[in-house]
């Protein structure tokens, strides 16, 4: 086992040709490369949208490898001032990625800068006496990730010339995504587990690369080199998860509604957590599974589907 990597993030694709899904955002990003390279110019700046753990930060990534640029990652939350903005532009050297992650959170007045800076190629800084110095930046290839593309001031969204939108991920393809990334580290897997991983992975690759290390994990800890059913369901049990990857705020946000239809509020109360969080974090992937649903007063129900769901996985009292 010496050989092996130990850690799930220990490869990663370093093509497109390498990325499993997101058919899309592969297609739009290989027709705007090979426009780049034929009109020997940057790369148009992007806007790439969707949740969490569904692969933008992997795919800026490979981007900047598909063009052999620099990547300058960098988390929005870190730039609260113009000072930390104009160090992350400066940075950046001619034809290179700058990556913003999280870019809702960068504030608005960064936001209104940044667009300016792209305007005008150039960022200005109050100099000595109060007059103004303005300093030329490189001509770089903007990358912006964002959850929540309308929190992002439309200028600067209109700025962006592509807009990769990722999609969640079938079952299938998350199938193949876990057995590649079990490959590519030389983990031993018996095949029965990996469509079992991909269901329990909420159309997400994150969620489902983290339950395949967590299934190497209690492999390991028993002294066994291959991965099987068995250790997918110890990881199961040990996290709280259930057929469908529902952790255990889930499985009793669904147990609520189960004795009867409820508000957010009331929820959020039980269950102990502000209701922006239930809304934005909790209910997103049960209303697209279809488990839950809202009456026209904004009551939350369980469906058949998740009342079925909820009978088979724990029983309903009363």
């Amino acid at each position: 086992m010496s050989d092996q990597a130990s850690e799930i993030n220990d490869v990663s694709p370093s093509a497109l040709k390498h990325i499993i899904g997101q058919v899309g955002v592969i297609a739009q990003v290989t027709v705007a490369l090979e426009a780049a390279f034929a009109d020997a110019k940057k790369l148009d700046d992007c806007l790439l949208v969707g949740g969490p753990g569904l692969g933008k930060t992997q795919v800026a990534k490979v981007i900047a490898a598909e063009l052999a640029s620099e990547c300058h990652e960098v988390l929005s939350q870190a730039i609260q001032s113009s000072a930390d903005l104009n160090a992350v532009l400066l940075a950046a050297k001619e034809k290179d990625v700058v990556f913003l992650d999280e870019a809702h959170e960068l504030p608005k007045e960064q936001q209104t800068a940044l667009y300016l800076a792209l305007d005008q190629k150039k960022i200005t800084l109050a100099g000595s006496g109060r007059i103004p110095t303005s300093i030329p930046i490189a001509n770089f290839t903007l990358l912006l990730a964002t959850t929540d593309e309308f929190s992002l001031l439309q200028p600067l969204r209109d700025r962006m010339k592509l807009v990769l939108r990722f999609q969640f991920y079938t079952v299938e393809e998350l199938t193949i995504l876990v057995r590649q990334r079990s490959q590519a580290l030389r983990w031993q897997v018996d095949e029965e587990v990996f469509p079992q991983i991909a269901q329990r992975s909420r159309g997400t690759p994150r969620l489902g690369l983290r339950l395949l290390q967590s299934c190497r994990r209690v492999c390991r800890s028993e002294g066994e080199t291959t991965i099987t059913q068995e250790h997918l369901e110890r990881a199961c049990l040990l996290e709280g998860i259930d057929s469908l990857g529902l952790g255990p705020v889930e499985q009793q946000y669904l147990m609520i509604l189960a004795e009867r239809d409820t508000r957010l509020n009331v929820i959020a109360s039980r269950l102990g957590l502000p209701a922006r969080t239930v809304s934005q974090v909790t209910e997103p992937f049960l209303l697209r599974f279809g488990l839950i649903c809202k009456d026209d007063q904004g009551r939350r129900q369980l469906t058949a589907l998740g009342r079925s769901h909820l009978s088979n996985c724990r029983p309903i009292e009363g």
